[in-house]
């Protein structure tokens, strides 16, 4: 991101992660629709759900696209039960992670309960902590020690399932879409974004507050990272000193998204398809991958998996500056095709589509959770 004295352009570098192509300052900040509330985007595609359901004569036939997930991921399910479905080979590529069940006992209780099990699991401070139902970004903390993690159950809903996951070696991220037909056995991949934390480089003289204000694209939308950064906001930032806003790489948390479909490869298709031979029914999503730099990404080399994503997971390269609406909302009604079309292929061999009642219970029961979680970082 820019400095406080400059305004952006093409040629000016903002500070990326190590690994990651140059990030292009240069025209608009972000999309008109850009932070648009979420609902007024899927308008369209609720159209043509009930479209296509009238069509499939059957309302949830999304819900069994990829029939090994619970409600194909489209909801209320724990990330960990897609991660769970991995196989040895698999595996390799996740960065390990546990799942700890919060319980009533003292926060010191809970603390040596949750180091043990990440001492027993071979994991070891920093890890990264969020919430295993959830979603865009949730209550997802940076814990680099027992205080961290402390802190982060203080605030975390009793009776909530806690993920704690190895934190990646590299700093560059993508988030990669992949659909496979059940009948294949190769897969596309029909999205590659890069994911970029936002960050403002102190002067010595500004606080962040204000630097943040005079950046083209952070002051739009400043009410994103103040709270984030509520300690520090009024305080000098160090001449030359980037400071990142946010930790996690969610679009509706501030992160900055490009279009990197042209960086797809036929071997990074081949090692995805490798990696979801390992994962026997899912056929459709999203998957958050930390890579070292752009060749090995394009090689399908040393790739990281920190999530993947089900059902209602987008191609996240509509939240680019430069992706128009009618693209946008183009690509989400093909999601939706794509996801009545597995789902019908499904339903042939045998699966039963579950009603509406599972998905709404599963709505309701992640939108209570997510009110409790504590801010993320």
């Amino acid at each position: 991101m820019a400095r406080h004295s400059k305004q952006s352009t093409s040629e000016e570098a903002a500070h990326v992660p190590q690994g990651m192509p140059a990030l292009d300052l240069g025209g608009r900040a972000y999309s008109f629709f850009e932070f648009w509330p979420s609902w007024l985007m899927y308008i369209p595609v609720a159209a043509l759900w009930l479209l296509l359901a009238l069509r499939h004569r059957s309302i949830s036939l999304p819900l069994i696209a990829s029939p090994a997930v619970p409600l194909s991921g489209m909801v209320g399910v724990p990330k960990s039960a897609i991660l769970k479905l991995a196989g040895e080979s698999a595996n390799r590529s996740i960065l390990p992670w546990i799942v700890f069940e919060t319980g009533g006992e003292s926060l010191s209780v809970q603390r040596e309960r949750a180091e043990a099990a990440m001492t027993a699991a071979g994991l070891s401070f920093p890890v990264v902590g969020k919430p295993d139902i959830g979603c865009r970004g949730a209550g997802v903390r940076l814990l680099r020690d027992g205080a961290a993690l402390k802190s982060c159950l203080e605030g975390f809903p009793a009776g909530g399932s806690l993920m704690l996951q190895r934190l990646s070696d590299f700093e560059a991220e993508a988030g990669v879409f992949y659909v496979r037909d059940p009948v294949s056995e190769r897969g596309r991949i029909t999205s590659l974004t890069l994911k970029y934390t936002p960050y403002v480089v102190g002067d010595g003289v500004h606080t962040l507050a204000e630097l943040v204000a005079a950046d083209p694209r952070a002051g739009g939308v400043s009410h994103l990272y103040e709270e984030r950064n509520a300690e520090h906001w009024h305080e000098v930032i160090p001449a030359g000193g980037p400071w990142r806003l946010v930790f996690s790489a969610s679009h509706c948390r501030g992160a900055i998204f490009r279009n990197g479909g042209h960086l797809v490869t036929a071997e990074l298709t081949r090692a995805l398809d490798r990696f979801f031979d390992d994962i026997p029914g899912f056929y459709y999503g999203r998957l958050d991958i930390k890579f070292r730099d752009v060749e090995s990404l394009q090689a399908g080399r040393d790739l990281q998996i920190v999530e993947i994503n089900g059902a209602s997971s987008e191609s996240i390269h509509i939240w680019d500056r430069r992706t128009g609406f009618f693209d946008a909302v183009k690509t989400l009604l093909q999601q939706y095709r794509t996801l009545f079309k597995l789902g019908a292929a499904h339903k042939k061999r045998g699966c039963k589509p579950p009603g509406l009642w599972p998905l709404y219970k599963a709505w309701r029961h992640e939108l209570q959770l997510v009110k409790r979680y504590p801010a993320n970082d």
